[in-house]
């Protein structure tokens, strides 16, 4: 790429990481895993940047892209193996805000990717049916259909703790 090219990615990236980093960590729960996701998607997108920069709604693009190495990660599952010789020391997570986000978040892992990313989208990062549609790839009635399962999902695992707020 050229510099100017270079630039206008620097740019973009750098006013948007606060807001990929808020998507991914909403998709995953996990500091680490957002930031693993974020740095992906800004390389993949570096790669293809001459071709994307002239998109109409780059943004859109992008989120696409995560959610999709988000859903791309879920989907490895198991066979990862981490080649270390001891677990990696980790610094303490910072104490909750609420006990209701921790169990949230607790029962949002229990559910399948998919419908967890259609809840996040949703009601997390507040986007509206054909926008998530538009960035799982599938179809609006898809995404009410996730939606419904994901919510019925939830009030299984939750039961009574969170009263009548899903």
């Amino acid at each position: 790429m050229n510099d100017e090219t270079d630039a206008g990615y620097l740019e973009y990236v750098s006013g948007r990481i606060p807001a990929l980093r808020r998507l991914a960590y909403l998709l995953g729960g996990d500091e680490h895993q957002a930031d693993d996701l974020v740095q992906e998607t800004i390389t993949k997108l570096y790669a293809k940047w001459p071709r994307i920069a002239k998109v109409e709604n780059v943004d859109a693009y992008v989120h696409t892209m995560l959610v999709r190495a988000f859903l791309d990660e879920k989907r490895r599952g198991w066979w990862r193996v981490s080649l270390r010789g001891a677990p990696p020391e980790r610094p303490a997570p910072a104490p909750p805000s609420s006990d209701e986000k921790t169990v949230l978040r607790a029962a949002l892992k229990r559910i399948p990717a998919r419908q967890q990313a259609v809840l996040v989208l949703r009601f997390l990062c507040d986007r509206s049916v054909a926008d998530v549609a538009q960035l799982l790839g599938c179809s609006e009635g898809t995404v009410k259909s996730q939606t419904s399962h994901g919510l019925n999902a939830l009030r299984r695992i939750l039961g009574d703790r969170v009263g009548g707020a899903l």
